[in-house]
């Protein structure tokens, strides 16, 4: 019970991270929960997201579980759907789900990658927007798509075009909500010793690359 003296405190605002279970994902989760954010964490790995809430927990954060597929349409709707009867709004969407399709000659890329990235990389983000665009608007929130620009290297085919493809959806939305919200921020981060990486560059010296915490941070920034 509260009273004028003793208000009741403010609830935390609510982000929303895709592509949350492991990379970048886990670490703006992280990051978000220790600034005192909510974090509804979603990815399609149980087990990776259970660990990611013990580390938040122990931090004294909070994070709502959601094991979720990005690529499954009637899913997001559902989640759409569930944040805005629990929580009516949403501050912030941090969209790093991506799939990275092996490396590959584009005269040899594989079409079950190529249908894989298209799904994740373009067509989820696409569904996304449509579903969390009213709930942003309403939070007067922000959207965070991270870039990599890799469109045009040599065997980066399937990632590389439709990464391309997925940002130049993202620049259409962007300049569309200018005005009327939401506010959608494109960043690039800097290289980091990823599971990604690791498997676009085998055998490289991960010495000199970003921790993902450290770029979480960075990026958190520029919101």
């Amino acid at each position: 019970m509260t009273d004028a003296s003793h208000p009741a405190p403010p609830a935390p605002k609510l982000a929303l991270v895709t592509g949350a279970s492991r990379g970048l994902g886990a670490a703006m989760a992280e990051a978000l929960a220790a600034k005192g954010w909510h974090v509804l964490a979603v990815a399609r790995t149980t087990g990776a997201l259970e660990e990611l809430d013990d580390r938040i927990k122990a931090a004294g954060g909070q994070a709502t579980l959601a094991p979720m597929d990005v690529t499954d349409p009637e899913a997001m709707k559902y989640l759409a759907g569930s944040i805005a009867a629990r929580w009516g709004s949403l501050q912030l969407w941090v969209h790093t789900a991506a799939h990275a399709a092996p490396l590959s000659p584009a005269a040899h890329v594989d079409g079950r990658d190529m249908a894989k990235s298209v799904a994740t990389n373009l067509a989820a983000t696409a569904t996304l927007i449509g579903v969390l665009e009213p709930l942003l608007r309403a939070g007067k929130g922000t959207a965070l798509i991270p870039d990599d620009p890799r469109g045009g290297e040599k065997f980066m085919g399937s990632y590389g075009a439709t990464k391309a493809a997925q940002i130049a959806l993202a620049r259409s939305w962007q300049a569309e909500t200018v005005k009327i919200g939401p506010r959608v921020v494109i960043a690039t981060p800097a290289p980091m010793a990823t599971a990604i990486r690791a498997r676009f560059y085998p055998g490289e010296d991960r010495t000199p690359l970003a921790p993902t915490r450290a770029e979480a941070e960075r990026l958190l920034a520029l919101i």
